[in-house]
Order: structure tokens, then sequence, then C-alpha cells
């Protein structure tokens, strides 16, 4: 239910003030609306617990002046996302129209080489989640019969929230997709009942946990496609080196048999895998990209404004 009075009007609750920044905040970026809302709550709650006697209407009103009304702190968070993320984005590489240019080019953008190191990274990141996650629903729900498994079960879900998170700093630090810097905002003085109920409502709790999951098998896909298109380029760049050399008689590829009988594929194995070397970093990049959209749509709440 919307609870959001009419615009320019001072909130008398805090959900009506979460609800109005909402609201002017539409359209932004859903992590950042997030952060928002996080900063927002927090800070009124620490006013209403500085001020026990204090209705929420009153305590609202008094930080205005000093926090703002929800447009107010909405034009400040927006103007605010602008100069952070010009400040933490890498340069970007130069335009180039030619297509050479644009296939060579891929090895000027940083974001290349954060979503090739993402995809190796991945299979140790996807292997734990999905341990932690298969672990913990196994003992929690399998102690559920017990006084702890409550407990128990509240803890591990309230883990899978700080996970997503630090899973999401990882992805915008390396993969460029702004991710939220905040955590749902969670009362800590509500008794664990409330609390349990909360998380299991949250459809956000269960994408979560299901992005988790899922990471054990794309970060083993991930992980595979980056060695082996790797190992394959520069074992194609530098057999013919090595045949140079004299450090080596033979390299066998398929039916490509490099011997020193046949110096004329000694060009074409280096130039076939400096080529296949600059198709992987591309294919890194969009890995990267959907990676981004796919962690963003999972671990992110959808503002419902």
């Amino acid at each position: 239910m919307n609870t959001t009075t009419a615009p320019g009007s001072l909130p008398t609750t805090i959900p009506v003030y979460l609800d109005q920044l909402r609201a002017a905040l539409s359209g932004a970026d859903k992590a950042m609306i997030q952060d928002a809302l996080y900063d927002a709550e927090e800070y009124l709650r620490a006013e209403m617990a500085a001020n026990p006697g204090t209705s929420e209407a009153d305590v609202i009103a008094s930080v205005a002046g000093s926090y703002g009304a929800p447009e107010e702190v909405a034009d400040i968070y927006r103007d605010t996302e602008v100069t952070v993320t010009r400040a933490l984005q890498p340069p970007a590489p130069p335009k180039r129209t030619s297509l050479l240019g644009r296939f060579f080019g891929v090895a000027a953008d940083p974001r290349t080489y954060g979503a090739l190191f993402y995809m190796l990274l991945s299979l140790a990141t996807g292997t734990f989640y999905f341990t932690w996650v298969v672990t913990g629903a196994s003992l929690s729900v399998g102690l559920l019969i017990l006084i702890v498994g409550i407990p128990l079960l509240l803890l591990f879900l309230m883990s899978v929230r700080l996970l997503s998170l630090v899973e999401g700093r990882i992805v915008e630090v390396l993969l460029g997709e702004r991710m939220p810097r905040r955590p749902l905002y969670t009362q800590r003085d509500k008794p664990w009942m409330t609390r349990l109920q909360e998380l299991f409502t949250d459809g956000r709790t269960w994408t979560a946990m299901l992005y988790l999951v899922l990471m054990q098998a794309l970060g083993t896909a991930y992980f595979t496609i980056a060695i082996t298109f790797l190992a394959v380029s520069l074992s194609l760049m530098a057999a013919p080196v090595i045949l140079l050399l004299g450090h080596a008689g033979a390299f066998d590829v398929d039916v490509i048999n490099l011997t020193p009988d046949w110096p004329w594929l000694w060009p074409v194995c280096f130039l076939a895998g400096f080529l296949l070397l600059f198709g992987t970093l591309h294919l890194a990049r969009y890995i990267g990209r959907f990676h981004g959209w796919l962690a963003k749509h999972l671990l992110v709440r959808t503002p419902v404004v």
C-alpha cells in the first residue's frame, strides 16, 4: 500500500518519508535508490531512538532542516552520484571508427581486464557461495525442530544478504556495474520472529540465494572459458617462437603439425593465436556485461513507487 502524501507536504512518519524519497528518486539507478533509502531510514530511526519521548512527526520536522526534505535529499543523491561516478570511472578508451580499430581497441579498455579477472576469480567465489548456501540451508532447516533452529535460520538468511552485498562490491569494482553500497535496512530491536518473517517475505532474499547457487555453474563455465581460450591463444603464439629458438621440435594443434619442415605454418599459427587472444578479450568483456546485468537483477531490490 502506498502511503505517500501529497508532493511538497512534510511527511509525518518514517514510512511516508521513505515513500516520498523513493518517489523523488524515480528513474534513478535502483542500486543508488537502495543506498539512499538505507541512509535515510538509519538516520531517522537513530533520531527516534535519541528522542524517545518525541513523536515521529516532530522528529521528522526537526531533522528536515539538517537532513533535508525527501525532494532535497533526492537532488543531493543525484548530484553526488554523478560526481562519484565520474571520479571512479576509469578513463574511457578513445572511440575508434574502423573495424580493425574497434577489434584491437578492446585491449585499451580497463573493464576488459576486470571482466577477465572476474572470470578467473568466479570459480573460487562460486564454489564458496554454493557451499555456504547448501550447507547453511541444510543445517538451519534441519534444526528448526530445536530451539536453536529459528535464530540459526535468521543468521543464515542474514548471511545471504551479507554475501550478496560483498558480491555486489566485487561486481562493481571489476565489472563496472553500479551495485548497492549499503544493505537493506533492518531494525535491530525487532523480535527474531518478526525479522525472520520479513526476510522470508522479501523476494530479494530468495533471488540473492538463487544467484549464489547459480554462481557455482557460472563460475565453473567462466573459469573454463577463460583458461581454455587464453591457453590456446598463447600456445599458438608461443609455438613458432619456441621452434625458432630451437627449444622444441614439434607442436600439434588438431591436424596442424608445426615441424621445422613446414616453416610457412609458423606465421599462420602466430597470427591465429594473436587474433584468438583479442577475440578472448572481446568475449570476456561481453561476459562481464552479461554478468553485471544478471547481478543487478538478482541482487538489487526493484524500487516500488
